[in-house]
């Protein structure tokens, strides 16, 4: 079998990408700010890549994507794939359960890594929430801001997550970076919010973010199902280990993440300002030789409206 001229390299990344949770322990690289707006009319797509252990795979190239719209495939015009400064907010559940096996301590510990690992132009807001959602720490540069009031924060009270998940979604627009997401660290399901799933899917699909969703194992009950969709609709992963003892290790997955997705950039070929909401897929053609490849990305987006 012919080997294609970039499968060692590949491999080799597809091997070692769990290297890249090492980011941490590094001195971080001051990251040189990404313009992606090639054209007004132009759509971007955020992608990842992972492997079957969740690890994310770089070293891919333009000629191994394909991007439909509506089922129509488009003509990629912009590719890229390079560190760039995040805005993320990060949603923090303080509900009594996480008094629970010191979830609340675990959680704490793990939000102070990821923001340690941040680059100088990353900007961060903390939203946290039991009986009702709360802007703990406005979006700013400075990340010991958030992680003292992080620090701060006692657990007690029920479960409004997509309140918080909804104060998320507003709060990121005043985001000065391309690359945006929110980070919700939770143990259990809503039980007390004012907003519905649906309305929260609707604000998300308006929204361009990406929402990573970290909780523990258990029975995946409607909840748990909703938080799945909402994550999936925007091109994010969700995680749910066995216990919050693995948090840290998941929190490096998504940092690592944000770092290196691939971004693509097309002009669609439906040129219509009609407000109606277009389906994306992305479609990987990657080299052979290598185990099946996971990608994620956006399902949509609503179509400008004059």
């Amino acid at each position: 079998m012919k080997r294609h001229p970039r499968l060692p390299a590949l491999l080799a990344i597809l091997s070692g990408a769990i290297c890249a949770l090492s980011l941490r322990a590094q001195a971080p690289e001051r990251a040189r700010p990404t313009v992606f707006k090639v054209n007004v009319d132009t759509v971007f797509v955020k992608v990842s890549v992972t492997d079957p252990l969740s690890r994310y795979v770089t070293g891919l190239e333009q000629e191994h994507f394909k991007v439909y719209e509506d089922n129509v495939e488009q003509e990629i015009i912009h590719f890229s794939q390079e560190s760039a400064p995040i805005s993320v907010g990060i949603i923090f559940d303080v509900s009594a359960s996480m008094k629970e096996n010191n979830n609340i301590r675990k959680a704490k510990n793990a939000i102070s890594r990821f923001l340690q690992s941040g680059n100088p132009e990353d900007e961060y807001f903390l939203v946290t929430f039991n009986n009702k959602a709360s802007l703990a720490q406005s979006l700013t540069d400075q990340s010991s801001a958030l992680q003292n009031e992080a620090a701060f924060q006692k657990a007690g009270g029920t479960t409004a997550l997509y309140d918080a998940v909804y104060m998320g979604l507003d709060q990121i627009k005043q985001g000065n970076n391309e690359k945006k997401a929110l980070i919700v660290i939770s143990d259990g399901e809503d039980n007390s919010s004012r907003y519905s799933a649906a309305e929260i899917k609707e604000f998300a699909k308006e929204t361009d973010v990406q929402v990573y969703a970290i909780g523990e194992e258990g029975p995946l009950g409607t909840g748990r199902g909703e938080l799945l969709r909402i994550v999936n609709l925007t091109g994010g992963r969700a995680f749910f280990p066995n216990n919050f003892n693995e948090l840290d290790y998941y929190i490096d997955l998504i940092h690592a993440e944000l770092r290196s997705q691939y971004v693509l950039g097309y002009m669609p070929g439906n040129k219509a300002h009609d407000g109606k909401w277009r389906k994306i897929r992305v479609k990987l053609d990657a080299p052979q030789g290598l185990p099946k490849l996971i990608v994620n990305a956006k399902e949509g987006y609503y179509a400008p409206k004059i």
